[in-house]
């Protein structure tokens, strides 16, 4: 599963910032136009507020387990979130933890 999730941050990483680098071309190199762009209407505020708290929903996560595992690696996996997205920061995470999770030889959950 390990490659697996790393292959999603990957992806995370590349195909929204595709959208997200043609949209500043077209548009202007303006975060705050960007921002405005997000709430032009109900729909896209929406989108915005699910992501923002899942973002932040995952960032409570990765602080609590980073504490309790002393994995601090996966702090990374913070700004990857706030700087690229969720769609890379959850993966990343995951990729992350499974390696203090799981031990590789026997595949069982650490106490």
């Amino acid at each position: 599963m390990r490659n697996v999730f790393l292959a999603l941050a990957i992806w995370g990483a590349i195909h929204p910032m595709y959208y997200f680098i043609t949209w500043f071309q077209a548009e202007g190199w303006s975060i705050m136009a960007m921002v405005d762009a997000w709430h032009v209407n109900a729909a896209t505020s929406g989108l915005v507020w699910d992501l923002t708290i899942a973002a932040i929903a995952l960032t409570v996560w990765i602080i609590a387990e980073a504490i309790k595992r002393k994995n601090w690696l996966s702090l990374l996996a913070i700004p990857a979130t706030y700087c690229i997205g969720v769609s890379c920061g959850l993966p990343l995470y995951l990729y992350l933890r499974d390696r203090i999770v799981y031990r590789r030889d026997k595949q069982r959950v650490r106490v």
